[in-house]
């Protein structure tokens, strides 16, 4: 047996020394930070992390002690804990496990969280009159995320169920960390240099702790993502985590995987679509060839498509009788005219002067065709004309005498 194995001792040797001394060491302690990434189970207890600006330790509160709480932990509440230190051997890890805790405000992060989400709201960079509509059928697709991460697997797995009929553009870029603001920018800015342009630019990050995100909280890639003149989609981090990139963006994806459910079109849903407008459109087609044939089979049953030349024959006959009828009301209507207009000419002739010059009368006419019916009315020297039953007779006036 080698020098090395006589001395060597076990993972479970050494974690239960490390252990021993550090809880030894340690009494119950007030600890001050900041809480992030809390998860509540279904079996009561509360985990967590406390964190300042350079450190973090992972937090538990049993159920006991979490129940005692007078409000829920949240995500960037400043807190006093009190506890012990505590070392889970399974995992070689260490915890502390708080019995008490007392509200402190608002951390640092997320007040700075606040003061710039009103200062850029204030500006309007999170209008919803801002908000562009993302193209239905997309031909290239930018996707801003570590090339090495799990965020642009899950995307690439979620767009292959989706539609297959879209380039998709990776643009690496690092997602976390104080480098990340400048590589995101530049990312942004090279997405507008793409030919042919990209028709929408998706930022994607798994999920992660307040300070794992931040990059996404910071001014300059919050402007560069209102200033896009791409339509984007913010798919960063899990359902719970909100970040100013979200706010600014065009669209929000609650994941990655979201983020390409949002940006392409359900190929399986616009299968059933066309199915569905195929189904109506036979439908109506039948229908209407059904409807056209019966109205046929009728027209076809009239008689004046069916025997034409009987038709013509039945207007011939109406044609003929109607023509009798007009020449036999017509010739009763010249009888009955004529009728009338003897009467009256025989009426007209009784009245006539002329008529009684049959018995033996004359009537004295003026040169001009005048009836003289007083002596008055000639003068000596003028002719006048005496007419008769046959002929008449000029005179000259000598003399005419006024007192008869």
């Amino acid at each position: 047996m080698s020098d090395a194995e006589t001395h060597s001792v076990s993972v479970s040797e050494l974690t239960g020394h490390i252990k021993a001394i550090l809880e030894g060491t340690f009494p119950s302690i007030w600890v001050a930070g900041e809480v992030s990434d809390v998860v509540r189970p279904r079996s009561g207890h509360v985990y967590f992390t406390l964190k300042d600006a350079q450190s973090q330790i992972r937090g538990v509160m049993w159920r006991t002690a979490a129940s005692r709480l007078q409000e829920p932990l949240k995500d960037g509440q400043s807190v006093l804990c009190f506890g012990d230190v505590e070392v889970y051997a399974p995992r070689g890890t260490y915890q502390l496990v708080v019995r008490k805790v007392q509200m402190q405000g608002v951390g640092g992060l997320q007040a700075a969280f606040q003061k710039l989400q009103a200062k850029l709201n204030d500006e309007g960079l999170f209008d919803a009159a801002r908000k562009r509509p993302l193209p239905t059928f997309p031909r290239r697709i930018g996707v801003i995320t570590s090339s090495s991460g799990a965020a642009i697997q899950d995307f690439l797995k979620a767009a292959s169920h989706r539609w297959r009929g879209t380039e998709i553009v990776v643009i690496p870029s690092l997602v976390q960390g104080n480098e990340a603001v400048s590589k995101l920018v530049n990312a942004i800015a090279a997405a507008h240099r793409y030919r042919p342009q990209l028709d929408a630019l998706v930022l994607a990050r798994g999920g992660g702790s307040l300070e794992d995100l931040w990059c996404f909280n910071e001014e300059a890639v919050v402007r560069a993502v209102a200033a896009s003149k791409i339509p984007t989609v913010s798919a960063i981090g899990h359902e719970i985590d909100v970040t100013l990139c979200d706010l600014a963006a065009d669209v929000r994806a609650l994941t990655p995987t979201d983020g390409a459910t949002k940006v392409l079109p359900d190929s399986d849903s616009l299968i059933r679509s066309v199915q569905n407008l195929g189904q109506r459109l036979r439908r109506n087609a039948s229908y209407m060839l059904t409807s056209r044939r019966e109205r046929l089979q009728a027209l076809g049953s009239r008689t004046i498509l069916k025997r034409p030349h009987e038709m013509v024959l039945n207007r011939t006959r109406q044609l003929d009788d109607l023509d009798a009828r007009a020449r036999r009301a017509m010739f009763g209507k010249i009888k009955l005219g004529r009728a009338h207009l003897a009467s009256s000419a025989a009426s007209l002739s009784a009245l006539s002067p002329l008529q009684v010059l049959t018995r033996g009368y004359s009537v004295t006419l003026t040169e001009e065709g005048q009836a003289i019916t007083n002596a008055s009315d000639v003068k000596n020297g003028q002719r006048i004309q005496t007419r008769l039953n046959q002929g008449s007779v000029w005179s000259i006036i000598d003399s005419q005498n006024l007192s008869e």
